[in-house]
């Protein structure tokens, strides 16, 4: 459904993410640059909406790596919290391990192959993204209700939280 179709788009969206400074450590200008465009794409276009959540959003998100997991901790624009979850990284550590891997055979690829090389690589990576996507939405899917292009962008986040600089 596209955002002018849904008649909750207002209140079943996040308003602001960020991401914890402790889980990211210092990273080169590059990568804080790339975590800033991920996190403004997610904010700007996406459907967010805790399970069993009795008030309307808009959300906060802040997400963060604490013991091996995946927090996720909402609260309301005005602070007040609404959910907190900690997710288990293991379903998604080899995925986003191989996205790892087959993008920086990409960008090693745009410098040296043919443009035929370079679509297959990244036809590659984009199915891997689309792989871990549906694993995070799928462990969502009990606590908050995203769509896949949430999911999409998400994943994006969850990868920006182990990019080294």
């Amino acid at each position: 459904m596209a955002e002018g179709d849904d008649p909750h788009h207002a209140t079943r969206r996040l308003a602001a993410v960020t991401l914890d400074a402790a889980s990211i450590g210092h990273a080169s200008r590059d990568i804080e640059h790339e975590r800033a465009i991920a996190i403004y794409d997610l904010v700007e276009q996406n459907s967010f909406c805790p399970i069993g959540d009795p008030e309307p959003g808009p959300y906060l998100l802040a997400i963060a790596l604490a013991d091996n997991r995946l927090v996720l901790e909402i609260t309301r624009e005005d602070g007040a919290p609404v959910v907190t979850h900690h997710l288990s990284l293991s379903p998604l550590r080899k995925v986003v391990k191989d996205y790892f891997l087959v993008c920086e055979s990409y960008y090693a690829a745009i410098r040296t192959l043919t443009p035929s090389k370079i679509e297959a690589i990244d036809m590659g990576r984009r199915g891997l993204h689309n792989e871990g996507s549906e694993v995070l939405r799928e462990r969502l899917q009990d606590k908050i209700d995203v769509d896949f292009g949430t999911a999409r962008r998400l994943f994006t986040l969850v990868c920006a939280l182990h990019w080294k600089g």
